[in-house]
């Protein structure tokens, strides 16, 4: 996945993105994410795409995409966040009506096809792609878990569940069967209720 932009990065470093020459034009920017999703869409694995491939798809050049992103992995950080939507604001009020805002947004994001179709293709891959997912995880994975962590540590110290709950346990069990459907089993259906289904069935057993 190296490039001729590529520098020697330290293990475990940010992937960088360049910023050099004429300012960025976000046309320009849109056009190669949506070459990149258009690629995906069509079956073509992370591995197979290239960035001469990326280029020449978004109808610009190759020494144009390099001047805006160092290689194939920061290119495709950028793809992964391109399908981020801004999380809901939560009303902070009740721990339960705030997890299920936070599922059902997850749930509704599922429902995205072009979300769901590139994020099972990473999945898919992350074993050969893995600086992209550890990066993509840290950011933007990070973040939605750490939402999910502020609700559930208010509910303990306002007694909706129980003080010695394992909060990252919680999440994974509110989480991950949104997941499952989402990214793994797309044939199964994200019906409405399916976040206030999963919620209570997790709060039934940490009540205190």
């Amino acid at each position: 996945m190296s490039g001729p932009a590529d520098g020697a990065r330290a293990p475990g470093a940010s992937l960088p993105v360049q910023q050099r020459g004429r300012p960025r034009s976000a046309a320009v920017d849109t056009a190669v994410i949506e070459s990149v999703l258009r690629l995906l869409e069509g079956g073509v694995t992370v591995s197979e795409l290239s960035m001469e491939r990326i280029a020449r798809e978004a109808g610009v050049g190759k020494a144009t995409v390099y001047r805006r992103w160092a290689g194939k992995e920061a290119l495709m950080l950028d793809v992964l966040r391109s399908l981020e939507e801004a999380a809901p604001e939560l009303k902070g009020v009740s721990v339960r009506d705030d997890l299920v805002a936070l599922l059902d947004f997850l749930r509704r994001r599922g429902l995205a096809k072009r979300s769901s179709a590139v994020m099972r293709t990473v999945v898919a891959q992350v074993q050969a792609q893995p600086r992209v997912w550890r990066e993509y995880h840290d950011t933007v994975v990070a973040a939605r878990r750490e939402s999910f962590r502020e609700v559930l540590r208010r509910g303990a110290e306002t007694g909706e569940i129980r003080a010695d709950a394992d909060v990252d346990l919680l999440i994974d069990l509110l989480v991950s069967p949104m997941l499952v459907r989402a990214v793994l089993h797309e044939w199964k259906e994200l019906p409405a209720g399916l976040a206030e289904g999963i919620v209570d069935m997790v709060l039934d057993g940490v009540r205190p």
